[in-house]
């Protein structure tokens, strides 16, 4: 598959005053965050530390597989084998919605400090739980920029505490309020429930974020990881098809899911092939064995895989692509998730937008949320971050 060409990693780089700033938000542990723990390598999760069947080794992540040991990332692996191969798997324990309980990956940082954080409830049927970031210093005049965040977790983990350190870090690197997202999960709610929710929040930021939030409606993005990376370009192929069109200044596009026809063997409904679903199937954590399990509870009717707003990669329109805006797109290297990460990379790139494409070497699927444990981790937020800040105030 021809893939727009993409840079390795780097380095972030912050300004010195930047650096500091964060460097000192570190120092203590931010409980003015709502629902913000420590994740812990020890987690105090009730349904994954019970017995009997979640101390049945058949049920655990398990030691690292011999196809990957030799390119994964060194911090990744020596994470793995102390604290999670010997957890169970989710999707290989019966499910409970208990399982949700902490956090969905170990070793996160404590958000740093922000200028202030609180929760509100968005009017809607249902109604929208979002938090808000608010970076410190005075308020630009026209007001601050703004990303729109959905977390990961496969549409069935994860909550609105989920990725407080990258929303906090991300509201202090590119100088922006983040409003992050707690749509509804499956089972209990299937496709279009986080769509729809996404949608409400999106569109409540637009009409009424600059009375309510002090931000600038023409600088707004979107983002997220896994899911929320696949809700993310949804919103954007929404909004340029909405009357009047919701402007969407750019997307961060952070492992995402972009196609849901996707078999184990790498094929598609669509006429490709997705090599990293083979290449990488004895990966870590997300194998192909548990990303059919996230389908099949977040789209159980298969006639609706290839709804664009559930596989934007299905979208047919050349101009809904000609409207997107420009996109930042991290992958990680050993993902069975790169391949479509990648497609929708070129697809934008093809459409002539001004993609950023970035993989990680050495890096599995869930990274990002990984960013105390794992310096990668680490990077990627920065780079994330400092993409976001050029949208916003360079270009």
């Amino acid at each position: 598959m021809h893939v727009p060409p993409a840079r390795k990693a780097r380095p972030a780089i912050l300004s010195l005053v930047d650096h500091w700033r964060y460097l000192i938000s570190r120092i203590e542990y931010k409980a003015d965050i709502p629902g913000s723990t420590r994740r812990h390598p020890k987690s105090r999760n009730p349904i994954l530390n019970s017995t009997p069947s979640m101390t049945d080794p058949s049920t655990f992540n398990g030691p690292l597989h011999p196809d990957i040991t030799p390119h994964l990332d060194a911090d990744y692996a020596a994470f793995h084998n102390k604290y999670l191969a010997d957890r169970p798997a989710i999707h290989k324990i019966p499910w409970d919605p208990a399982c949700r309980v902490g956090p969905i990956n170990l070793g996160g940082l404590e958000p740093c400090k922000v200028g202030s954080v609180r929760d509100l409830t968005i009017p809607g049927t249902p109604p929208v739980s979002v938090r808000v970031f608010t970076p410190p210093g005075e308020r630009p005049a026209s007001g601050w920029p703004v990303l729109v965040y959905f977390h990961g977790g496969g549409w069935v983990l994860g909550n609105i505490d989920t990725e407080n350190s990258f929303s906090a870090r991300t509201s202090l690197t590119a100088k922006c309020v983040v409003v992050s997202v707690d749509y509804r999960l499956a089972p209990e709610h299937v496709f279009p429930a986080a769509v729809e929710d996404s949608w409400t929040a999106l569109e409540w930021v637009y009409e009424h974020g600059a009375a309510e939030l002090g931000i600038n409606p023409s600088k707004i993005a979107v983002g997220g990881s896994s899911a929320g990376g696949n809700l993310s370009a949804v919103m954007t192929q929404r909004a340029v098809q909405r009357s009047p069109q919701l402007p969407i200044k750019y997307q961060l596009l952070i492992v995402p899911v972009t196609d849901n026809t996707v078999q184990e063997d790498g094929s598609s409904l669509l006429p490709t092939h997705y090599e990293s679903w083979v290449k990488w199937k004895n990966t870590t954590p997300l194998t192909p064995e548990k990303m059919l399990w996230f389908r099949s509870h977040y789209l159980p009717d298969k006639s609706k895989w290839t709804h664009v707003d559930a596989s934007p990669l299905f979208q047919k329109d050349d101009h809904v692509w000609s409207q997107l805006p420009d996109a930042w797109v991290g992958v990680a290297a050993l993902d069975i998730l790169r391949s479509e990460g990648e497609a929708y990379a070129q697809k934008l790139k093809e459409a002539r937008k001004n993609v950023e494409l970035v993989v990680y070497p050495g890096a599995p699927h869930s990274i990002m949320a990984m960013d105390e444990a794992i310096k990668i981790g680490f990077q990627l937020g920065e780079d994330a971050a400092q993409a976001l800040y050029k949208a916003f105030y360079v270009s």
